[in-house]
């Protein structure tokens, strides 16, 4: 009767003693029940909050790694955390580094180009670069790839802002050679790509080149070699939650598993 004075309508009406609920309390109890169902869902949220931080992870990724490393970071941190949500964005690195400084994501994966004032970060890895080379070509039987091999050679190249490709670009032009270049990309899987379509050589990181190696691809050491280095950036300021912890562990799981590519 009190309920019914706030609310200004009947909630039951009386029959023979019973009471019996109205068309409106029918319907403020189906809000009253929403609601209810509401304050149990924020007492789960709460809960994943106390035992593992926010209830999903957001992470932002080069594309070199977001089509290979970062599916099977994802199902190792899946298989711990089955009620966490990821979402995944693929950026270039200058992109990552900005959306994680501005706090639009949690973690972020950057090649070295990319500049680190304004965020936290760690190394995340140095890898050394592989050739891809078309199954076809005549340099498929070498075991090793020197600069001397790729003198007028057809090549696809990285972007120009890729640090690698400067790295390789510098050791090509002390032994005064002068690969011919053909294609650019700033995605070492795109360089695979075309590769294996026989349009030429690349440079690429491994990281990158799931799946190639099974299509008929083939991969060689490079000397002197040449590395692709990588940054796992944090929000500023922000102590790390234990989901943020936990996928990290999961990335650095996922690179130690890595397929490899020479044999």
């Amino acid at each position: 009767a009190e309920l019914e004075q706030i609310l200004g309508f009947s909630l039951f009406d009386r029959v023979k003693g019973r009471l019996v609920p109205t068309p409106e309390g029918q319907m403020f109890y189906r809000d009253v029940d929403a609601s209810f169902s509401g304050l149990d869902r924020l007492r789960s949220a709460g809960a994943r909050i106390r035992d593992f931080g926010s209830g999903s992870v957001r992470v932002a990724s080069l594309a070199a790694l977001g089509s290979t490393l970062l599916p099977r970071a994802i199902k190792l941190f899946r298989d711990r955390h089955p009620t966490t949500t990821v979402n995944l964005n693929i950026l270039s690195s200058s992109g990552v580094r900005n959306a994680v400084a501005d706090g639009e994501f949690d973690i972020g994966l950057a090649a070295d180009e990319v500049d680190l004032s304004g965020v936290e970060h760690q190394v995340f890895g140095s890898f050394e670069a592989v050739i891809a080379i078309p199954p076809e070509h005549e340099l498929a039987s070498r075991d090793v790839i020197s600069p001397a091999d790729l003198d007028h050679i057809d090549y696809v190249a990285l972007s120009p802002e890729d640090r690698a490709r400067h790295r390789f670009d510098q050791v090509c032009a002390e032994a005064d050679i002068r690969p011919n270049l053909v294609t650019e990309t700033p995605n070492s899987a795109t360089v695979c790509a075309l590769a294996l379509a026989g349009v030429g050589l690349g440079l690429v990181n491994p990281l990158a080149a799931d799946g190639f190696k099974e299509r008929g691809l083939v991969f060689r050491r490079f000397e002197p070699p040449v590395y692709f280095k990588s940054y796992i950036l944090y929000r500023p300021d922000v102590q790390k939650a234990r989901l943020v912890r936990a996928f990290v562990q999961a990335l650095l799981e996922a690179r130690n598993s890595r397929p490899q590519l020479l044999s």
